[in-house]
């Protein structure tokens, strides 16, 4: 199965074709730091097709440096295209792609997976941005794809949003994405899917629309991607097995674990048996004022069963109250529920601050860490994400669960 992925961000849904044994002709993407992280990715899957792991392991404990791991995995970084998609770049894209695939010793696509950036179609997106997004390039985005699509011609296509896509500029960009579909030469079916039919333990829902070639279907049907974990599973079993920790620090190497893997991290691939090398359980600071507003919220909700709400926040604590708006986003500060069968939602603002992912444990008083986000995502222990911790964040909060993909990947290639 050879796939061309686009927007690939930091690769979580190139990560369930990866588990699938895809060979890649590309990943582009237009963050440089989220490109480091797919280069250090596929040096983790080069390294493991060779039973060679260890090298992998010495780059996770800091004994070698990533340059050393790239040259030791013999990373191809042509496949790794740190470029934004637009009129200038997509004909040298194109020749980037077919080059890449000459490279490989393969004569065709058989997939293309990604979705372009979704801040101008989320709602709350469009709600931060007000008019401007009206403006916004990354509306059109969907425009490349088709033109991939044209191009290379492969027999199926993933294509993956947030639902806002459907109501995006009155439904326009919906209607202009189906009709260049149509005319690209596919079929398509669009459904929008949750995670934690996936077995995620997250309440992140995305349309995912499948396509197929004409040419080479003449039926088809829409996958069942039902995947679910077999016992009963909760938040908390993500958090258990990890060190306490306070705000504003980090605890990586070996050993560190403070139990053995539990069921739910072992079946979704979280964490496997034998597997001791933790990294990046590293926290954001936070000031005395928001800790004492963690505080209340963490009691809210053990206490009371209650949401705090920073309109009620205002009228009981005045001194805590730093915005003069009280009566927008309301709900800015949100705890983590270990006690429920799925997280809130991981979007892509917990890289500027915390408040929304407030850890459980009012001891550690803090938000979650990295490693923790990158969990409630469905991120194996072993991905190891490239840049400073806003940009980390950002990739974890932008990227579709590894968990919600491997099974998506696993039935596209029974239908190729």
């Amino acid at each position: 199965m050879v796939v061309l992925d686009l927007f690939s961000g930091a690769g979580g849904l190139s990560e369930g074709f990866f588990e699938a044994g895809a060979v890649f002709a590309a990943h582009i993407e237009a963050d440089k730091h989220a490109c480091n992280t797919l280069k250090t990715r596929q040096s983790y899957w080069n390294l493991k097709a060779k039973g060679t792991e260890k090298i992998y392991e010495d780059y996770l404990l800091k004994k070698i440096d990533r340059e050393t791991l790239w040259d030791k995995a013999e990373l191809n970084r042509n496949l790794v295209i740190n470029e934004f998609i637009d009129n200038s770049s997509i004909e040298k894209l194109k020749k980037q792609v077919h080059n890449n695939l000459k490279e490989i010793n393969k004569k065709k696509i058989d997939v293309i997976i990604g979705g372009p950036p979704c801040q101008a179609y989320s709602v709350i997106g469009r709600a931060r941005m007000g008019e401007k997004v009206k403006k916004d390039e990354r509306n059109y985005l969907f425009r490349y794809y088709i033109e991939f699509l044209k191009e290379f011609q492969p027999k199926m296509f993933v294509f993956e949003n947030v639902p806002g896509l459907l109501s995006a500029g009155n439904g326009e960009y919906l209607k202009e994405l189906i009709q260049g579909i149509e005319n690209s030469g596919y079929h398509m079916e669009m459904k929008i899917l949750t995670a934690t039919d996936f077995g995620v333990l997250q309440n992140r829902k995305r349309v995912i629309i499948i396509g197929w070639n004409k040419n080479i279907y003449k039926e088809y049907i829409y996958p069942d991607f039902y995947n679910k974990f077999p016992g009963n599973a909760k938040v908390g079993l993500l958090l258990e097995d990890l060190p306490f920790i306070k705000d504003n620090s980090k605890i990586e190497g070996k050993n560190m674990y403070t139990k053995e893997p539990n069921d739910y991290l072992i079946w979704s691939g979280i964490r496997q048996k034998g597997f001791n090398i933790l990294t990046q359980h590293e926290t954001r600071p936070t000031n005395d004022n928001d800790k004492e507003i963690y505080k209340i919220a963490v009691k809210e909700w053990f206490e009371k069963r209650k949401l705090l709400k920073y309109n009620e926040l205002a009228e009981t604590h005045k001194h805590l109250i730093k915005h003069k708006n009280t009566k927008v986003f309301v709900n800015r500060f949100n705890v983590v529920k270990p006690d429920k069968e799925y997280s809130h939602t991981i979007v892509a603002h917990i890289a500027m601050d915390g408040h929304y992912y407030i850890h459980p444990d009012i001891n550690q008083n803090r938000s979650i860490s990295i490693r923790e986000a990158a969990r409630i995502q469905s991120f194996p222990d072993d991905f190891f994400f490239e840049g400073p911790r806003t940009a980390i964040f950002r990739q974890i909060g932008n990227a579709v669960p590894p968990l919600m993909a491997k099974t998506i990947a696993k039935k596209i290639k029974e239908m190729l």
